[in-house]
């Protein structure tokens, strides 16, 4: 997802905000909140009794029990249901199971558009409608039971003003980390001229994520964080949606890849890599990245060296649900050079996870949503079962083990003192039956219930 239009916050805000008075897609009414999602009323106090709770994900479940909140925080959890005096208000979920906020740690909000129609779409749509569209997507991953993500990069700063939004208590929507524009070679997955007419190169490369040696390398990451990103994103390799031909190798030098992440951890910024072929896996992972995305390619070697090192591997298996819809409704969804590898993606998608779990991979969920549909993440965590996780490791990947890398984890991915509250409830047991994650009746963020249960 390559847009390249100049950033407009200004605008963006004044949309954001309109749209939070009158969206059809917030609660009814849009709830009151501070910086931070909590509700502005002193010392409000939330019960929410749980049929049954998964506090820990990768831990056994308790049974009935009590959660007392507080200003949007969680600060009590208690066996069975107890009545909590000076509650403002006592949520039933007697008959749900309980698990904290579902993290998805890749996603691009501004669009869901693919194939040729995304790559026209680059070109056509304005900052004011990405910013809708980031919008409305924030809000259907927000009713799916995300109530964090983390935004892996769009060229024009909408989900960054839609992050600054959020946390301001403008509008609702999940918790958003966001990496800014995506950091690659000339040619490489991030370029933005990729696949355009020769005279329009000029006018869409003029972008600042781009680098060719160590010290354009250095300076791209200083944009970014200038910028004021969370994290870090960059491309050793190819990319399926690459309009060029020059397959999903390795396409960043060792040295550019180490000059980035040395860079980024100067400024305290974690670095995740769009990475599908072993040869670029390896270069990232010798120059000490903190995940590797897709890693469709993963080979014995990359496998040891991610088991050691504790690097997390984000998967992004339900992007082949996407590239199988749009086929489906358009063969010529793709061009003779992109659908090729979507054909091959398709094939290959699951064996890098399937060998990496028995091998002590840390797993953290990832959809790539944009490329597969916003609102649907939770498709993933079939996937993720069947190619080798149970349930239980599922949903760890999904809760504790995203927001540790994240660096959430003192805020999000269990329920527990302190943490933020961030619940959801479903009908069934997700432990025996992940299917169930796809429809979330009840979605609680900052302790203010966007979803009440009734559909």
């Amino acid at each position: 997802m390559h847009h390249t239009s100049t950033p407009l916050r200004t605008l963006f805000a004044i949309l954001v905000t309109a749209a939070a008075a009158g969206s059809a897609w917030a609660a009814d009414p849009p709830p009151t909140i501070a910086a931070g999602g909590a509700k502005t009323t002193p010392q409000t106090i939330v019960v929410v009794h749980a049929g049954r709770l998964l506090d820990h994900p990768g831990r056994a479940p308790r049974g009935p029990s009590t959660i007392v909140i507080r200003d949007g925080r969680i600060s009590e959890v208690r066996d069975g249901f107890v009545d909590v005096p000076g509650s403002q208000r006592v949520i039933d979920q007697r008959t749900r199971f309980v698990l904290p906020g579902l993290i998805d740690s890749h996603v691009h909000l501004v669009s869901d558009t693919g194939g040729q129609m995304g790559q026209l779409e680059d070109v056509q749509a304005e900052d004011a409608e990405l910013a809708y569209n980031a919008l409305a997507n924030a809000h259907k991953t927000l009713r799916a039971g995300f109530t964090t993500v983390r935004n892996l990069g769009d060229g024009n700063g909408v989900t960054l003003a839609l992050r600054d939004a959020i946390r301001a208590g403008k509008v609702v929507g999940p918790n958003i980390v966001d990496a800014g524009r995506s950091i690659s070679t000339t040619s490489g997955h991030m370029d933005a001229a990729l696949g355009y007419r020769e005279d329009f190169r000029e006018v869409l490369h003029a972008h600042d994520n781009l680098c060719d040696s160590v010290e354009s390398c250095r300076r791209a990451v200083r944009i970014q964080v200038g910028r004021g990103v969370d994290v870090i994103k960059i491309a050793t390799t190819g990319g399926v949606n690459s309009q060029v031909g020059a397959g999903l190798g390795q396409q960043m030098f060792d040295d550019e890849a180490r000059a980035i992440v040395e860079t980024a951890k100067l400024y305290g910024k974690k670095v995740a890599v769009h990475a599908h072929g072993a040869d670029g896996i390896k270069v990232a992972l010798m120059a000490g990245v903190d995940s590797i995305e897709h890693g469709t390619m993963l080979d014995d070697e990359c496998i040891a060296l991610m088991a050691k090192a504790g690097t997390y591997y984000v998967p992004t298996l339900s992007t082949v649900n996407g590239y199988i819809e749009r086929l489906a409704a358009n063969p010529g969804a793709y061009s003779p050079t992109v659908r090729a590898k979507v054909e091959w993606r398709i094939r290959v998608t699951g064996e890098s996870l399937r060998k990496s779990v028995p091998r002590g991979v840390k797993i953290a969920f990832g959809t790539d949503a944009g490329v597969s549909k916003h609102g649907r993440n939770a498709d993933e965590f079939e996937l993720m079962v069947k190619y080798g996780m149970t349930p239980a490791s599922a949903l760890q990947a999904a809760t504790v083990n995203a927001a540790d890398l994240l660096g959430l984890q003192a805020d999000v991915g269990t329920i527990e003192p302190g943490r933020r509250a961030d619940l959801i409830a479903v009908d069934g047991d997700p432990l025996s039956d992940v299917t169930v994650l796809k429809r979330v009746p009840f979605v609680m963020k900052d302790g203010v219930e966007f979803k009440d249960g009734s559909g």
